[in-house]
Parts: structure tokens; C-alpha cells; sequence
């Protein structure tokens, strides 16, 4: 019966002239750069100067990339150091074979030498990269596609994923695309860190620790349905059972760390300041000087109000004064004038006064 299906590549290799352009290895390396690009925005947000993440990252990936190949040729070593194999294929990093576990490790080592070099705190470097690295792993499950492995068990599916090859003990048919499944988890895995970073202000490598449970918690029941040959333990994969260990550590760490340093760093790389530019980094002091424009416009135009409004005030202070002046004036008029006519009568009572006095001199001289 025909049903729809996922089809995979005829070969996941195209040569351009003598150069091979594998489509693992392009996913992988876009990978990266969409981690660092990410982690770089994040960085500048929490403070960070542009340009350290990508600078620490020149010692992560390529530690990362060690550990992680070194991880799956121990854990898968039959593949390449059993009777019949090539060991020299223990190199081939490009035929696939690359585990999570080993290059996180490893990357942190290497992140842990880049993080002394600046200056900075690995935890809080680890922070702004994490939903960059979920993304990375998203993008990079699709190389596993261009391989034609890590699938799951057969299905009938309409997503099912139509295995071609019959090379190394690959069998034709159709299957649970396992990688998809992974590919799609690590972006619920990166929009889940944003988010609760921003909610709850993770600090301290909480933001890391939170990305590394989710994913571990997706890779336990993803890791179940894969048919691909592993080492087993009472039962289960060996990527289950430390699936479980990852994921008890991380959340030990969130607890312990929320508890002891909570909140989030206050400063995340010393002596970053606005003045350092970058293409974000522009964008982020173009913001800063626009909302300075901004302010300098509103206090200029208060300013000009108020200066309005006290001269205002001055005129009509000065009207004011003129009219109380010219009352004062006509105020002062009127008290001379009643001085004057006061002065008046009493000048003329003193005159008839003396009048009477002479007559009656006058009339005494007489008598004498």
C-alpha cells in the first residue's frame, strides 16, 4: 500500500570539481554559526562587549568537535576496532558519528581556556549561548539525514522516513525519522531557555543547566526508538542511561545554584562599556542615542515652557508693579494734599490770633 513518506537523499556528498561538499559537514558548520550569532545577541543584552562569544567559540568547537567524535568512537568502538574494520574510519568525521555528551564536554574545556583568556565567567558565557546550542544541535540532526541514519523503528506513518541505502547494514524501508524527532525537540528546547530565562532571569549557568535537562528528558524517549546498534545496560541503550545522569546533575545544579547565588550577574565582562561597537552592538548604542535625543528634546522643550512661562510671570509683574506704583503714587497725592490743607487752617487761627492780641495792646496803651 503507498502512504506518504519522507524521502532521503540519493548521497549526501556533491563534488565540486575535486572538492567534496558533504551536506553533514554544511550542517554542522551552519550550526555553528547560528549558535554563535545567537549567543553573541544574548551576550551584548547581558552586558557582554560584541565579539567575545565567537572569540571564546574559536576554543569551544573545535574541542567540542574532538569530544564529541572521541565519545562515539569509544562508545561504538566495535565499528571501527572489531575484526574486518578500518580503524583509520575512527577519523572520517565527516561519514557522521558525533556524540552530544562528548562535545559538550570537551567544548566546555575548551570554552572554560577561551573564558580565561577575556577575562569572563565561564557560567554567565554558558548562559547566553545555551538556546544557541539547542538551535546548533537542530540544524545539525539534519546531517544524520543526508547519511541516511539514526532512525527509529518501522513505521506506516505519513512522516516515516524512506531508508534507501543498504550499506552498512542499513535494510530499505521506511522508518521513524528519529532525527527529526530530535531536530524539533532541540528548538521547543531553545525557545523553552528564552523563554524562562526572561521570566525567571536565570544567572549563574542556570540557563545552561535548564537547556541540558530538556534536552536530556527529549533524548531518553528519543534514544527508545532507535533500531541502530548500541551497548545495552540492565536493559536499556547506554545513551538512555546517561540521559538520566545528565538530567539528575542539571537539575541538581538549578537547585543548588538558585539557592546559593541567586538572581542573575551584575556585570558579565569587566570593562565593557557602550562605547564598544559592533553590528549589534550598533544597533544597541543607535537605540541608546536615539532615547537620548529623545530626552534632550523633551527637556529642551520644557525648558522653553517654562521659560515662557516665567517670563510671563515677569510681565505680569511688572504690570502689576506699574499699576501698585501709580496707586501709591496717587495714594501719596492725596495724603500731602490733606497735609497741606491741614496745615492751612491752623495758620490762619494763629494770625487772627495774634490780631486780637495787638488790639488789645493797643486798647491797654490807651488806658495808660
Amino acid at each position: 500500500m503507498e502512504f506518504a513518506y519522507i524521502p532521503s537523499p540519493s548521497r549526501g556528498v556533491l563534488h565540486l570539481g575535486p572538492i567534496p561538499l558533504r551536506g553533514y559537514a554544511f550542517c554542522i558548520i551552519i550550526g555553528v554559526f547560528v549558535a554563535v550569532w545567537l549567543g553573541n545577541r544574548r551576550w551584548i543584552a547581558r552586558g557582554g562587549r560584541p565579539g567575545t562569544v565567537a572569540d571564546i567559540a574559536v576554543w569551544a568547537v573545535p574541542f567540542g568537535l574532538v569530544g564529541g567524535r572521541l565519545y562515539h568512537v569509544i562508545t561504538d568502538y566495535q565499528l571501527y576496532f572489531s575484526e574486518g574494520q578500518d580503524w583509520v574510519d575512527a577519523f572520517k568525521i565527516w561519514e557522521g558519528g558525533l556524540g552530544i555528551w562528548g562535545a559538550i564536554a570537551f567544548g566546555a574545556v575548551g570554552a572554560w581556556i577561551g573564558c580565561r583568556s577575556r577575562g569572563v565567567p565561564l557560567p554567565a558565557w554558558a548562559d547566553a549561548l545555551a538556546p544557541g546550542i539547542a538551535l546548533a544541535q537542530a540544524i545539525g540532526r539534519w546531517g544524520n539525514w543526508f547519511n541516511q541514519e539514526l532512525y527509529g523503528r518501522e513505521t506506516d506513518l505519513p512522516w516515516a522516513l524512506h531508508i534507501t541505502s543498504s550499506t552498512d547494514g542499513r535494510v530499505p524501508g521506511y522508518y521513524h525519522p528519529t532525527f527529526l524527532y530530535e531536530s524539533l525537540w532541540c528548538i521547543g528546547v531553545a525557545v523553552l531557555v528564552i523563554w524562562a530565562d526572561r521570566r525567571f532571569k536565570l544567572g549563574h549557568g542556570r540557563a545552561f543547566a535548564l537547556y541540558v535537562a530538556a534536552y536530556c528528558a527529549g533524548r531518553f524517549w528519543i534514544e527508545a526508538m532507535r533500531v541502530d546498534e548500541a551497548h545495552h545496560f540492565l536493559g536499556m541503550r547506554l545513551n538512555e542511561w546517561t540521559s538520566i545522569v545528565v538530567f539528575l546533575l542539571a537539575v541538581l545544579y538549578i537547585v543548588l545554584s538558585a539557592r546559593f547565588r541567586p538572581g542573575r550577574e551584575e556585570v558579565v565582562e569587566p570593562g565593557a562599556s557602550d562605547g564598544d561597537t559592533d553590528d549589534d552592538g550598533a544597533a544597541v548604542k543607535l537605540d541608546k542615542k536615539s532615547e537620548d535625543e529623545d530626552s534632550e528634546e523633551k527637556d529642551s522643550e520644557t525648558k522653553v515652557s517654562e521659560g515662557k512661562k516665567s517670563d510671563a510671570g515677569k510681565s505680569e509683574a511688572k504690570t502689576s508693579g506699574a499699576e501698585k506704583s501709580e496707586a501709591e503714587k496717587e495714594a501719596v497725592k492725596k495724603e500731602t494734599a490733606e497735609v497741606d490743607s491741614d496745615s492751612s487752617e491752623p495758620e490762619t487761627d494763629d494770625s487772627s490770633s495774634s490780631v486780637e492780641v495787638k488790639d488789645e495792646e493797643a486798647e491797654s496803651a490807651k488806658k495808660v
